[in-house]
């Protein structure tokens, strides 16, 4: 019975994340309120309240449900012959997550169109320890792309994480935006494939 109960208490949960998930992307974050959110779900006010303690905190679990395939997909394999070849691999491997999982793709629409970071949102504005973690495994990989003497020269491993961590965001952002047809979505391989290959020696 008690198992029971924290299998609905959870089911109740993730059935407020993806209603909250649904009326941000509609009506944007600052014009949605924990009723329609609660209507959305089909639940009350209350058991939002019960699982959340207020709409940033609500907000904060909608995006860090969207993370979870970027830590169980994008992989930087620190095992292979050829780290330039796994950072194209693992930047590849994003644009297919946009592709399949639409709560992340949908997730980042809101997060680059549908949300004002003013208030409670404006630390939001600086990067997530998700995106600094990416940061630190994109140094990792040029390091080991320099050992290999794989990188043309002048490089700056650090500097190059930088560059492709800008590259990807600014991507990602064009390629929400754009409709299917369009270059950023039609090149998006392309264009990954050019960056990586004009850090090569």
């Amino acid at each position: 019975m008690v198992r029971r109960t924290k299998e609905e208490a959870e089911e109740t949960r993730r059935q407020i994340i993806e209603a909250a998930r649904r009326v941000f992307l509609e009506c944007g974050v600052g014009s949605t309120s924990l009723e329609k959110i609660a209507a959305a779900a089909g639940v009350t006010r209350g058991a939002v309240y019960w699982h959340f303690k207020n709409k940033t905190d609500l907000f904060f679990a909608m995006r860090e449900d969207a993370v979870l395939p970027f830590l169980d997909r994008v992989v930087f394999d620190a095992g292979t012959d050829d780290p330039l070849g796994g950072i194209e691999r693992a930047l590849q491997e994003i644009i297919h997550i946009l592709v399949d999982e639409a709560q992340t793709r949908e997730t980042f629409e809101i997060l680059a169109f549908k949300c004002e970071y003013v208030g409670e949102f404006s630390a939001m504005k600086s990067c997530t320890a998700g995106q600094m973690d990416f940061l630190g495994l994109l140094g990792e990989a040029y390091r080991r792309a320099a050992a290999r003497g794989q990188l043309r020269q002048p490089a700056d491993p650090e500097m190059l994480a930088y560059d492709t961590f800008l590259f990807v965001g600014g991507l990602i952002k064009h390629w929400i935006a754009c409709t299917p047809d369009e270059r950023f979505r039609v090149d998006a391989k392309r264009f990954i494939a050019q960056h990586v290959a004009l850090r090569r020696a």
